[in-house]
């Protein structure tokens, strides 16, 4: 027979491990909740003022392989480049929304647009837009084409557009779609109306 002192301390420890394991599974519950609001966080841009305008914004869909234009209001500011900054992060809220045909992280942003001679433009992305895209020859095709369309059809005179991440020239977006070059609007657009 097992003496009843030792009966009540296997007893007592099977308690404290059972314990201890809830208590362990209720804190890292806890640790995933306080994480999860710092991932998702979307970059902090100022609020966009101006008059609301109807825009066109040329929105990859990955399931069919093309882009579809889509009417959006947004608030325009007066200035062009503001103007075209406040575009595209538009288009980038549709992709960071849950379901969105075409995802990109939470964390991409535009940090700039630079209109520089008549009918040039610059787009310098945040790295998280291009460290966190997903790879892929289409998906990262898409992605460029969705920028420099929207940008073209709403800011009138753009005729070449360049891609820079983190104001510097980067070899690929995410491993494919080539971002060394120009890309020439009307050959963008004759790419995606095929």
């Amino acid at each position: 027979m097992i003496p009843r002192h030792l009966l009540i301390g296997v007893a007592a420890l099977l308690v404290l491990v059972v314990s201890m394991g809830i208590y362990l599974r209720h804190m890292r519950q806890q640790a995933r909740d306080l994480e999860s609001p710092a991932a998702n966080a979307l970059p902090v841009a100022p609020p966009a003022s101006g008059p609301m305008e109807t825009v066109t914004l040329y929105v990859a869909d990955d399931a069919a392989g093309m882009l579809r234009p889509r009417s959006a209001q947004i608030p325009l500011p007066g200035g062009r480049q503001q103007r075209a900054e406040e575009l595209l992060r538009a288009l980038l809220r549709i992709y960071q929304q849950p379901g969105a045909a075409h995802p990109l992280a939470p964390a991409a942003d535009i940090r700039s647009i630079y209109l520089v001679d008549p009918g040039a433009a610059v787009i310098d992305l945040n790295a998280a837009f291009a460290d966190q895209h997903r790879s892929g020859i289409l998906s990262e095709q898409l992605t460029v084409n969705s920028l420099v369309e929207t940008l073209a059809v709403n800011v009138p005179g753009i005729q070449r557009v360049n891609i820079l991440v983190e104001g510097k020239t980067r070899d690929t977006l995410a491993g494919h779609a080539d971002l060394t070059g120009t890309f020439d609007v009307i050959a963008v657009e004759q790419a995606g109306s095929q």
